[in-house]
């Protein structure tokens, strides 16, 4: 071979060698480029777990301490409960989810509870009687969805206004006097036992003597609660009063009527009214309520139930003279 062919096959040669070490080099770089693709979306796909399991065990703790903000307060489409504790701020602080809130929610029993922060009683624009109270609980006024009555005032609070409301009845009438009765009936029952003896003889020796017990189970129906008298100048310019408690009561609603009528007008008239037709709840109500404040961890051992249930079994006897 002479010097060109050699010259030549060395060329050859070389060029080969390159393109050899140029496709590796490509080789290489596309791994490499695949390797950081691979690493890039590890490491994103790292981040968005961590994000995503961030944002669950928020969720979750959301859900958990279920906090109330003040947009979802303000909002028209919110109903505040009818049951309200008032509790110190410092109870939940530290917990990022309530950070801004004004309290939280619970339901115990389908009855819906607000725990209200004290710092945000203003804020809420609610009335709270008698008075505003850390850990005290307040049941929604009847009449008005703005005033919330603390718990253990509700029934001395409704059978006040009650009676105030009769008397206000009998003055805008015109009465010259009224009188309520208070009275409460009722299923009790004393047994009283009454021992009698049996004499007979069982034999020529000796006598003998059996006693036996009797029951008497005597049915205490009604009792007096009270009565009070009201004394007035007298009118014969009846105006219509305003009702709320009795409202619906058919009784009130006639008397009003014939003392308000032109002709034939009424002089005197005397009311029984069951507690049932002016109840201030429900017993199923009180028994939801009573059940709430037990879970809530309330130590008041108010028994609304049996209020409720007393309530029913009531008479106010309401007796006006014109």
């Amino acid at each position: 071979m002479n010097t060109n062919d050699e010259i030549k096959a060395t060329e050859t040669s070389t060029t080969e060698e390159d393109k050899k070490e140029s496709k590796a080099s490509i080789f290489f770089q596309k791994a490499s480029d695949i390797g950081k693709k691979a690493a890039e979306g590890m490491q994103k796909s790292v981040i968005a777990m961590s994000e995503k399991s961030k944002s669950d065990s928020y969720l979750r703790r959301l859900k958990k301490y279920n906090p109330l903000f003040p947009d979802t307060y303000n909002d028209n489409n919110f109903n505040i409960p009818h049951m309200i504790r008032i509790v110190d701020d410092v109870v939940r602080s530290g917990i990022d989810v309530c950070e801004g809130a004004i309290g939280w929610l619970s339901t115990e029993k389908d009855l819906q509870v607000l725990h209200l922060y004290d710092e945000a009683v203003e804020f809420s624009k609610l009335q709270f009687i008698p008075n505003v109270e850390c850990n005290a609980i307040y049941y929604a006024d009847n009449f008005d969805r703005h005033r919330f009555i603390k718990v253990e005032s509700i029934f001395g609070r409704a059978h006040d206004e009650r009676l105030a409301e009769l008397k206000h009845i009998a003055h805008s009438l015109g009465a010259k006097s009224c009188s309520i009765e208070i009275t409460e009936s009722g299923s009790e029952l004393k047994s009283q036992k009454s021992t009698f003896n049996i004499q007979g003889k069982k034999g020529p020796l000796s006598d003998s003597t059996e006693s036996a017990q009797k029951e008497a189970s005597i049915n205490k129906s009604e009792y007096r609660r009270g009565r009070i008298i009201a004394e007035f100048e007298g009118s014969d310019s009846p105006k219509k009063p305003q009702l709320k408690w009795f409202a619906h009561d058919d009784n009130i609603k006639r008397l009003i009527e014939m003392r308000c009528s032109n002709r034939n007008s009424i002089k005197s008239e005397t009311l029984e009214l069951e507690g049932s037709t002016s109840a201030t709840m429900s017993q199923r109500t009180a028994s939801a309520i009573d059940f709430a404040i037990s879970k809530i961890g309330s130590k008041s051992s108010l028994n609304l139930e049996k209020h409720a249930q007393r309530e029913h079994h009531s008479k106010l006897i309401f007796i006006v003279e014109f």
